[in-house]
């Protein structure tokens, strides 16, 4: 896609979302354009929808614009340039009418009413996970997120690199690409650290000084209760708790400090007094939960195996429904930061499968509801690359059952691949992030690439073939096949009944 096309995609999303002026925020993921909103209401949530480039819309605690890996941090900017051209009082470029939204009456009924019920149960799911939990938890999130895109470089880099070690190829390159891929990682934690301050209302360079400590090779020679630390001990967990320290410290001295002396009492306390701490304490702490992290999943694919796989494939995509999720990404980071890559990733990343196998089958037993039809092909290439929003929220949430289903179908691959790691095939992916066909890239494991590879795609192959058959059998009724293959028309209220009940 073009710049002309990126630009025309964000100025299509502009006026949709209620103009300049309505804009609070603008952010991006791996995959989501986030936008926070001054009034929710002046969105046209079915028009973005029909946008060509809009995979589909997620509502959390900021609204959430499905574009892709990619392509969101390409439209992204051009979306800001838009909002600060617009604010200026210049007004944005009219959209080709290639990207414009369709009228509404040319949308199928069928497909808007599932949409409708897909952004009901998002918004009522949102309320729910408003919680103080699950809140902390998305703050978590905050901090590990914005480092995904160099954890995927280093990881791609990370395992063109062992490659070339295997091969015995251009020997004299990889001493540079082993440098590149382990930069970033040996000093993940200051990033953590500055993340952690921002996020919580602190100064990042503070957070990030705290942090470097545990990484700093000179704290080797400090001698703790009568035992010496060891650089990085830790890892991100203590970056995290150090740097959270620091906010608060920074807080405490704001309150009393004269603003005379803020600029040299503030950051100098800041430093010392989580320094201190960090050294004495939180290393040996968040060192011994790192450790248990590592140890509790090896042991869990090690003896658990199958039964492991299938508990954590079939459970993430409710995970992700109750935004419980976000907790893993720390433990993710924790795995890769000690061993180079997460063994859960893989397993999770069959949740999607199941969800691909179950849109296909809602395909297959729909050969008359085009809108459905239509919805379910528009989707189906971002779920295979791991973006599986459009099809949850699109397809198999709103009708119930095919959302049981798809987790049958995750279930069955993840218990594939967790059955491997018991039989000694152990292997992950070096980086957070993609799922799905697009996890190839980052697979690390010991067994060698080969057939690293060849498990992973034998457990997306399980789960979508599991998937459809258990959807394409079990998920749909004979009621609600009537009415959804009767063209287009509205699902009877005891039908969504029936499929809300199935679904809960």
């Amino acid at each position: 896609m073009s710049t002309d096309q990126h630009r025309a995609t964000a100025a299509a999303i502009l006026p949709l979302v209620g103009g300049p002026d309505n804009i609070g925020s603008i952010a991006h993921c791996m995959t989501r354009l986030r936008i926070g909103l001054h009034d929710r209401s002046l969105v046209d949530d079915e028009a973005l929808r029909a946008l060509p480039a809009v995979l589909g819309v997620v509502e959390d605690d900021t609204y959430q614009i499905v574009l892709g890996p990619g392509a969101v941090a390409r439209v992204t900017p051009e979306f800001e340039a838009l909002v600060a051209e617009g604010r200026r009082g210049t007004p944005p470029a009219a959209p080709p009418a290639t990207a414009t939204a369709p009228p509404p009456a040319a949308e199928p009924v069928t497909a808007r009413q599932l949409a409708q019920r897909g952004a009901a149960l998002k918004a009522a799911q949102a309320a729910r996970n408003a919680t103080p939990v699950k809140l902390a938890l998305r703050r978590v999130a905050n901090i590990f997120v914005p480092l995904i895109p160099a954890l995927i470089g280093c990881g791609i880099i990370a395992g063109l690199n062992g490659l070339l070690v295997n091969t015995g190829r251009l020997p004299a390159v990889v001493p540079a690409l082993a440098a590149i891929a382990s930069g970033f990682m040996s000093l993940i934690a200051v990033f953590v650290g500055l993340n952690t301050a921002k996020e919580f209302g602190g100064t990042p360079v503070l957070g990030g000084a705290v942090a470097a400590i545990i990484v700093f090779p000179g704290v080797a020679k400090i001698d703790a209760f009568g035992h010496h630390l060891a650089p990085g001990q830790g890892g991100v967990l203590g970056a995290l708790a150090a740097a959270l320290l620091a906010v608060q410290v920074e807080k405490w001295c704001r309150t009393w400090v004269p603003e005379a002396l803020d600029s040299l009492v503030t950051p100098t306390l800041t430093v010392l007094v989580a320094g201190l701490a960090t050294l004495f304490g939180l290393m040996f702490v968040a060192g011994a939960v790192a450790s248990a992290i590592g140890s509790f999943a090896t042991w869990l694919l090690q003896y658990g195996g199958a039964f492991a796989g299938l508990v954590l494939g079939g459970l993430f995509l409710p995970l992700v429904m109750l935004g419980l999720h976000q907790a893993l990404i720390p433990i993710h980071t924790t795995l890769i930061e000690q061993t180079g890559h997460t063994v859960l990733l893989p397993i999770l990343a069959m949740a999607g499968a199941g969800q691909v196998g179950a849109a296909l089958a809602v395909y297959c037993r729909l050969p008359r509801n085009r809108s459905i039809r239509t919805t379910v092909k528009s989707a189906l290439p971002a779920g295979l690359l791991g973006v599986g929003e459009p099809l949850i929220y699109g397809v198999s949430l709103p009708l119930g059952r095919p959302f049981v289903t798809a987790c049958v179908g995750g279930a069955a691959g993840g218990a594939f691949v967790g059955l491997c790691h018991q039989l000694g095939i152990a292997f992950g992916s070096t980086a957070i992030g993609p799922s799905g066909w697009a996890l190839f890239p980052l697979l690390d494991g010991s067994s060698g690439m080969g057939l690293t590879v060849a498990v992973y795609a034998g457990g997306l192959g399980v789960g979508y073939l599991v998937g459809f058959a258990a959807t394409y059998f079990f998920g749909l009724t004979r009621r609600m096949l009537t009415d959804l293959n009767a063209g287009p028309g509205s699902i009877p209220a005891t039908e969504q009944q029936a499929s809300e009940a199935a679904m809960a």
